[in-house]
């Protein structure tokens, strides 16, 4: 027997987006617009949640599943403000974060072979861990319908092997939210079909103009749902790593074995806080908000007026414009950006194949910095028109 490695695991790459992140040590005078991480600090009732939890030492394992007082939190304020309820003893789990409750579901619905539809460019961590799975990814293409997912391509890509398709909304990179009109016609399309369907919606509490639509409010679509979320984005928490996993519970059982064979349970203190967060603090998404608004409009108009086409996202915090025209690929267009401009942003090809052409800026910083990015970004731009 030889010590070879899983193949897969050999064939992991370091994500895109950190590839670029983790340059900056070398440019420490870079304006860093790359990284999806809420520039305000959790709220202090939240913290302090967390610390009283540690003084009441509250630092031992919870049930595998998270602490029943967090799983009620968790449906109450899914229940409050959406209008879907899940069961707390056996429909919800509280994960290390909504990535790991991501890998667990895919862990355990996918088999050697299985393929997974992706609407991209998108959010590329969902990649390797089909892919780990022995599954395939097959794309669906999105960036010739304003980023919007259409039934009519989504049923042309379902056959016998698909095993579940996943949407990210509002959606990393892009920032766009899925149409109610739009959802409807997809729900058609799904409703019919024998597949699982896994809706990430980390970013739902950063929607500016209008009311979410989340997927986990069609009934027809519950026997077959896994809703993803957490606390991360919403209030600031990406440290904490609660994320929160909902499903029907004949199969949220075998979920939650395989993610207590992985992690056992989510960290005890940042349940504690998490509920805080989901009640006293509840209001503190749409605070933030205010002020993201004010950014992304800035930005949005900023590259608009650069001769940048751009879609005007409502949601999370990212903006994706497209370089195409200048004819440079994505990488080496970040890449000359952070080089020459001082500006650090991320390629669209991280965001798999169909994100080349684009780049991804996050307005999740302050305003000066946005202004100070904003005006070394068109002093670029300007200076690929006159070379």
């Amino acid at each position: 027997m030889s010590r070879s490695l899983n193949r897969y695991a050999q064939a992991l790459k370091v994500p895109g987006t950190r590839q670029f992140s983790n340059q900056l040590v070398n440019f420490p005078k870079a304006i860093n617009l790359t990284l999806g991480q809420p520039d305000f600090p959790t709220p202090e009732s939240v913290k302090f949640a967390g610390i009283h939890a540690i003084e009441q030492n509250l630092t031992s394992y919870s049930h595998n599943a998270g602490i029943v007082q967090l799983r009620a939190a968790v449906n109450t304020f899914f229940s409050n403000k959406y209008g879907f309820s899940y069961h707390p003893e056996n429909e919800i789990l509280i994960t290390n974060g909504a990535s790991e409750g991501i890998d667990s579901v895919f862990r355990t619905i996918l088999e050697e072979g299985d393929e997974v539809i992706l609407p991209g460019p998108i959010y590329s961590g969902y990649v390797p861990i089909i892919e780990l799975c022995g599954g395939k990814v097959v794309y669906l293409d999105t960036t010739d319908t304003n980023f919007q997912p259409t039934a009519e391509r989504l049923e042309g890509l379902i056959t016998e092997k698909t095993k579940a398709i996943l949407f990210n909304n509002p959606s990393n990179p892009t920032g766009v939210v899925i149409q109610k009109e739009t959802m409807d016609q997809l729900v058609q399309v799904l409703a019919n079909k024998d597949l699982y369907i896994i809706t990430d919606e980390i970013y739902s509490e950063n929607t500016f103009n209008g009311e979410h639509n989340s997927f986990a409010t069609y009934k027809q679509l519950r026997d077959k749902l896994f809703f993803i979320h957490g606390v991360s984005k919403s209030h600031s928490m990406t440290g904490w790593r609660i994320g929160f996993l909902m499903g029907p519970a004949n199969i949220m059982q075998f979920v939650i074995r395989v993610h207590a064979y992985n992690s056992i349970c989510a960290n005890l203190p940042a349940q504690y806080a998490a509920i805080e967060a989901l009640t006293n603090a509840k209001d503190t998404p749409a605070k933030m908000n205010v002020e993201y608004i004010k950014r992304r409009d800035y930005v949005y108009s900023r590259i608009v007026n650069m001769g940048l086409p751009v879609v005007k996202p409502n949601g999370a915090f990212y903006i994706f414009p497209s370089i195409e025209k200048y004819g440079i690929n994505s990488f080496d267009f970040a890449t000359k950006l952070l080089h020459e401009g001082g500006v650090a942003v991320i390629p669209g090809s991280a965001f798999t194949l169909l994100g080349e052409g684009y780049i991804r800026i996050s307005y999740a910083y302050a305003m000066p910095v946005l202004e100070k990015g904003m005006d070394l970004l068109e002093d670029f731009i300007k200076s690929l028109h006159n070379s």
